[in-house]
């Protein structure tokens, strides 16, 4: 079969189920193109996205800033290892290191690497700053947490889907309820082992679950006054989705290490990375940790520029206006609907809490739906369905979403 050979929809699903892993469950849409707010699929029809690749799509579909600084790096050098020096990456390591107010950063490729790193550093800072016997480092997790799918990250995650037959699991770490303070503040007292809490400002998997206000400060304040790492991560809920650089900066919040991933990239090209400052970052020596292509030139070039179009089209001031408007007008039509009980979120990170159980599938078939009237997003946990489209998104846009959605819903009640 050539590359260049147009398959039909059913074609591409026909082959993926033969000779793909059956590790996900897609909706029936089979995607060919991308170009701001809007995909297309094979036979051409048009959609929009409202999922965002999990909020990694956040500059919009093929930027073409974002484009060209992959080409062109691409046409220069593409990899060189850490074996040696290349001339992007000191370049993005300032860059994102004054962009986000640090003193250093650490390059990888996926957001689960990031948060491995992340939780390795914190062990390593711990024995060797905070003076905790080796092998009896703890971190503290949040329950119905979502930082990737290792088998030390599952080792701490609620969802059995993602954990059965898995073990051995991973130990150190203790799990407490979140956007429960009297929880974390027992916890740290209780253990003097700690060495961070590892948290989401917002938890987007667990169904876009909004802390009440001043949790994340008050959680920072306590890891402070006990001497643990506050790992903010912000693989899903950074580079402006929630209305603000970061999500954590609407309680102006500084983590000990920030945790970035999908949206650093504009969905171009894999690219993490954990940032510390030096009393913290120091601890990692050459060959304690690292990775073949985190750091390479290609990923260099793309996330500065990722960063700069965040910067220069306002993309945070956007997403925190549309999202208001987002929410206002779906609380206007929940007030009078049997199908959808609320709608929670911040910025353009929002949800949907569908007025059925968990194992029902109302959710899904709505989300079908929403596919046929031109719109895609996708259902979690069962009856909650997650929105958020590009940041690059309208007002009149939105508006026209607003109404796709309301008209599918409507067929439902």
């Amino acid at each position: 079969m050539s590359v260049l050979e147009k398959l039909t929809s059913e074609e591409a699903i026909q082959l993926e189920n033969e000779y793909g892993a059956h590790n996900y469950h897609p909706l029936p849409v089979v995607l060919s193109r991308g170009e701001g707010v809007y995909v297309w699929d094979v036979e051409g029809k048009k959609y929009y996205d409202f999922l965002s690749a999990y909020s990694a799509v956040n500059q919009g579909h093929c930027h073409p800033r974002i484009v060209n600084a992959l080409i062109n790096q691409a046409k220069t050098l593409t990899l060189t290892s850490r074996a040696f020096y290349n001339d992007m990456l000191g370049k993005y390591e300032k860059f994102a290191a004054e962009y986000f107010g640090f003193d250093k950063l650490l390059p990888m490729n996926t957001g689960a690497e990031a948060v491995e790193t992340a939780i390795k550093i914190a062990r390593k800072w711990a024995y060797e700053k905070k003076g905790i016997a080796e092998h009896e480092a703890q971190i503290i997790v949040c329950e119905n947490n979502f930082h990737g799918r290792t088998t030390t990250i599952i080792s701490f995650s609620n969802d059995e889907d993602a954990r059965k037959n898995f073990g051995p699991y991973t130990p150190g770490f203790i799990k407490i309820p979140y956007d429960n303070t009297a929880a974390l503040e027992k916890a740290l007292k209780e253990n003097k082992n700690i060495a961070g809490f590892l948290v989401e400002p917002i938890q987007g998997e667990a169904g876009v679950y909004v802390p009440s206000e001043g949790y994340l400060a008050k959680a920072a304040a306590l890891c402070k006054e006990h001497n643990v790492l506050f790992m903010a991560d912000e693989i899903q809920t950074g580079i402006a989705r929630t209305g603000k650089l970061l999500a954590i900066d609407h309680e102006n919040v500084i983590p000990d290490m920030l945790i970035l991933g999908k949206a650093l990239s504009g969905g171009a090209y894999p690219i993490s990375a954990v940032l510390a400052n030096n009393s913290i970052m120091e601890v990692i020596k050459p060959g304690q940790h690292g990775s073949t292509f985190g750091g390479n030139p290609i990923a260099a070039a793309v996330a500065m520029e990722a960063l700069s179009v965040i910067n220069d089209e306002h993309l945070a001031e956007n997403a925190d206006k549309l999202g208001e408007l987002f929410r206002s007008k779906l609380n206007e039509y929940i007030a009078d609907s049997a199908i959808v009980k609320l709608v929670r979120g911040k910025g353009l990170l929002n949800a949907i809490v569908i007025n059925d159980n968990e194992d029902s599938s109302t959710a899904w078939d709505i989300c079908v739906a929403l596919k046929e009237n031109g719109l895609l997003a996708k259902p979690t946990h069962g009856n909650i369905i997650r929105f958020a489209p590009p940041l690059v998104m309208n007002e009149a846009q939105l508006l026209e979403c607003v109404s796709i959605i309301i008209k599918t819903l409507k067929t439902f009640e």
